[in-house]
C-alpha cells in the first residue's frame, strides 16, 4: 500500500472529526478517496485496517475524555465481584448497560464482516446511505420535537421529569440503542447518529444519548482494532510511522470534537447534521455518477 502525508493527514483528521459527528465516518472514508481518484489506496488489502487504525486514535481519545466512566467501569466489576449484586439506576448499572449495548453491533460485526467490507467498493451506494442517514437523523429529531409541543403547557420541572437520565434506561432499552448502532456497519450510517436517535427514542436528552452513543462507540471500536491492526504490521517502516502520525492526529481530532459536541448537545438539534448529510450525499452521490465510480 502506497501512503502519502497528504493522504494520511486527510484520512486522519476526516476520521477523527466524523466518528463523532453523526456524519458518518465509514462513509466519508470510501466517498472522499473516491472522489479524489485515490483508487489504489482504496483497492489495497490494507485500507481497511488503516482506517480501523484511525478509529482506534478516536478510541484512545474517547477513553481520555470520558475517563471517569472507564475508571467506574473498572469499580463496578470489582464490586460486583465482591457483593454480587448491581444496584439499577446507579453509575454501576451504566457500566452494565454500555456492556449490553454493544453485544448487538459486536455480534452482527462478526456475523456480517465478509458483505459489508465488499460495499467499500461501492462508493455510489454509500452516498445515497449518506442521504438515508440525514433524513434519519432529521425524523428522529422531528419525533423529538413532537412530544415537547405536547409539553409546552407544563411547568420547567415538569417538563424535566419527562426526560430520563441515562441511569434509568432498563437492559432492553440498552440493547435497543445498542441495536441501532448496527447499523453503522454500513458505511454512510453514522454510529453516533443512529445511537443518539435511539437515544431520544427512550426519552434521554441529547446530553445523555450523545455521552452513551460515545460510550458504546469506545468497545466496538477496540475491538476492531485488536482484529484488523496486525494485518499492517507487515507494511515498510516508513508507512507504519505515517500510520502512527494518523493515529495520532485522528485522537487529537476526536477528542477536541468530543468536547465540542458534548457543549453542543446541551442545547442543540441534530438538524444541522441532517441538512448536511442530504447536502453532502446528494452532490457526492450526482459527481460519482458523473465519474463512473
Amino acid at each position: 500500500m502506497d501512503l502519502s502525508l497528504v493522504q494520511t493527514l486527510v484520512l486522519a483528521l476526516l476520521q477523527g472529526v466524523t466518528e463523532l459527528f453523526p456524519i458518518s465516518s465509514l462513509g466519508h472514508t470510501v466517498i472522499i478517496p473516491a472522489l479524489a481518484g485515490w483508487g489504489d489506496l482504496e483497492a489495497s488489502t490494507s485500507f481497511l485496517p488503516l482506517i480501523v487504525a484511525f478509529h482506534f486514535g478516536t478510541a484512545i481519545a474517547l477513553i481520555a475524555y470520558f475517563w471517569r466512566d472507564w475508571f467506574q467501569f473498572g469499580k463496578t466489576f470489582v464490586t460486583i465481584a465482591q457483593t454480587r449484586q448491581l444496584r439499577k439506576g446507579s453509575q454501576e448499572w451504566v457500566s452494565w448497560l454500555v456492556v449490553l449495548g454493544t453485544i448487538p453491533a459486536g455480534l452482527l460485526g462478526l456475523a456480517l464482516q465478509n458483505p459489508l467490507e465488499k460495499l467499500f467498493s461501492a462508493p455510489a451506494l454509500v452516498a445515497a446511505v449518506l442521504v438515508v442517514n440525514g433524513s434519519a437523523l432529521f425524523v428522529g429529531e422531528a419525533l423529538r420535537r413532537r412530544k415537547e409541543a405536547q409539553w409546552k403547557t407544563l411547568t420547567a420541572k415538569e417538563r424535566e421529569a419527562h426526560f430520563r437520565p441515562l441511569t434509568s434506561l432498563s437492559w432492553k432499552e440498552a440493547m435497543l440503542v445498542g441495536l441501532a448502532q448496527s447499523l453503522a456497519l454500513i458505511p454512510g450510517f453514522s454510529r453516533s447518529g443512529m445511537t443518539i436517535v435511539a437515544g431520544l427514542g427512550v426519552r434521554m436528552t441529547h446530553e445523555d444519548a450523545a455521552r452513551f452513543s460515545f460510550l458504546l462507540g469506545t468497545p466496538i471500536i477496540l475491538a476492531a482494532s485488536a482484529l484488523k491492526i496486525p494485518k499492517l504490521f507487515h507494511l515498510p517502516g516508513s508507512t507504519l510511522l505515517l500510520v502512527i502520525l494518523g493515529v495520532v492526529l485522528s485522537g487529537v481530532a476526536a477528542f477536541l470534537s468530543t468536547r465540542f459536541l458534548m457543549k453542543y448537545f446541551e442545547t442543540g438539534r441534530l438538524d444541522p447534521f441532517a441538512y448536511y448529510c442530504w447536502g453532502a450525499g446528494l452532490v457526492s452521490l450526482v459527481a460519482l455518477l458523473a465519474l463512473g465510480r
